[in-house]
């Protein structure tokens, strides 16, 4: 069954990252994302068990997300430490200027700071964040490109690095077939989430690709967490 997916297909390439997609279909994907994360991408038990444990109420701490897309997992992120009583400040950036202008017309400024620049340009202002999350970006990229985010990645962290994504797996493949068809309409999320799954890792896959101070986690749903933490 699905034996195309017995091999990570990196050469296939999504709707929404076409510079001509349809623009309605586009805004639409943005707006299901946090849904979707919601249901499947368990932010907040990666926020529970990853983030809270390494932080006090009496400090300020900083957090960069790297391709916020939608912006809903930094905006989550935000409201869970303003809730916790933890002082987070939190920047967002992300290369494509169309999941900018989303981010800053659908949520409220002050939250978190959205940036349209990328992590290689954002590491010529030499800051430093105490945290540094992300979130469905490492399948978009080729093997020889995961290495180059991982080093910037870590240049920008002053202490743990948290990508989280997909598990390339048969039966997450079936089951989300099934399961968007049914919610997710006038959108890309369909279709752009298959082939998300086709181009994803397995664990064996990602670490093959790692240095040694980073470690794969697999987490219920079909998920994967890649982690670094700076002693």
């Amino acid at each position: 069954m699905f034996s195309f997916l017995s091999k990570r297909n990196p050469s296939l390439i999504e709707e929404m990252d076409r510079n001509d997609c349809n623009p309605v279909l586009l805004e639409n994907t943005y707006k299901q994302f946090q849904h979707i994360n919601r249901l499947l991408s368990q932010w907040h038990r990666v926020y529970r068990n990853e983030i809270l444990p390494l932080v006090k109420q009496r400090r300020t701490y900083s957090l960069l997300d790297i391709g916020f897309g939608g912006g809903d997992i930094p905006v989550q992120l935000a409201q869970w430490a303003k809730r916790d009583g933890i002082q987070l400040h939190i920047t967002a950036i992300d290369p494509d200027r169309r999941a900018y202008e989303f981010a800053r017309s659908n949520y409220p400024e002050g939250l978190v700071r959205w940036r349209h620049i990328s992590s290689r340009e954002l590491l010529h202002e030499n800051e430093k964040f105490d945290f540094v999350t992300s979130n469905h970006l490492l399948h978009h990229l080729q093997d020889r490109e995961v290495a180059t985010l991982l080093k910037e990645a870590k240049s920008l962290s002053s202490g743990k690095v948290i990508f989280s994504d997909i598990e390339r797996s048969n039966i997450g493949y079936t089951l989300f077939n099934i399961f968007s068809r049914l919610f997710f309409r006038h959108s890309f999320i369909t279709t752009d989430g298959l082939i998300s799954i086709r181009r994803s890792f397995t664990p064996d896959e990602l670490r093959s690709l790692l240095p040694a101070d980073w470690k794969v986690k697999s987490m219920f749903p079909f998920r994967l967490l890649l982690i670094h933490e700076k002693s």
